[in-house]
């Protein structure tokens, strides 16, 4: 029987060294791999690229490592809710690719399908478009952009099995699932975890060929962004 597991965090991480390209699970807060970011700082590693759909916040998530200038470039689509973020791009101490939230996942989706380009209207005679190549298609121009693909992709799921095979609740279902297919080794950590066998296929959103290590996580804390309440 397949066995995929790893003992926590800190051994699912261990290997990941300076320089490598990491992919993060997760949309704004949710669904992102809250352990894996805590062993990284702890590692002594730095000069990271991290494809993520946002950059956390000052106190939580990528944010982190951002504080802890572990990260040289990031490559994402929202990025406003972290004011160090901010003040290291206008420093010039990281270096920033932004893209079209559409575009970012269809990188990632083409790097963990094999498709090495694809052509996407969006950015199209805008700062995006700079050095890339443009094509026609039945009078429309299109914009040429590359697949994605990582050395890490670091996910969470809420359940998991020992093969690797995950299942995502509600909006933690986003990046997660395209990026585990688009990394050399997928790291998923699970609030669930459970034996070969134990889940049902038919709720099976990522299954455990894309997966290489996998761990119960602990202590979650789910934060949000932002608060909005009404008496």
């Amino acid at each position: 029987m397949i066995n995929k597991t790893v003992k926590d965090a800190q051994e699912a991480v261990q290997d990941i060294p300076s320089g490598a390209m990491l992919m993060m699970g997760g949309f704004g807060l949710s669904g992102i791999p809250e352990n894996c970011i805590a062993a990284l700082l702890k590692r002594d590693i730095d000069n990271l690229t991290i494809v993520s759909n946002n950059a956390g916040v000052d106190d939580f998530g990528i944010g982190l490592l951002l504080k802890k200038h572990m990260v040289k470039k990031m490559i994402s689509s929202y990025v406003g809710e972290n004011a160090e973020f901010e003040r290291q791009l206008l420093e010039g101490e990281l270096e920033v690719e932004l893209l079209p939230q559409g575009t970012l996942a269809e990188r990632v989706r083409a790097g963990g399908a094999g498709i090495p380009a694809f052509f996407t209207p969006a950015g199209v005679g805008t700062e995006v478009a700079e050095g890339k190549e443009t094509r026609e298609f039945e009078g429309k121009v299109y914009l040429m952009e590359k697949w994605l693909r990582a050395d890490f992709s670091i996910i969470k799921a809420w359940k998991g099995d020992t093969a690797g095979n995950l299942i995502f609740k509600g909006t933690a279902r986003n990046f997660n699932p395209i990026m585990a297919a688009a990394g050399a080794i997928c790291i998923a950590e699970v609030e669930e975890l459970v034996e070969a066998g134990g889940l049902d296929p038919n709720e099976i959103h990522c299954p455990g060929i894309y997966v290489q290590r996998i761990f119960q996580g602990k202590d979650y804390e789910k934060r949000i962004e932002q608060r909005t309440v009404s008496n």
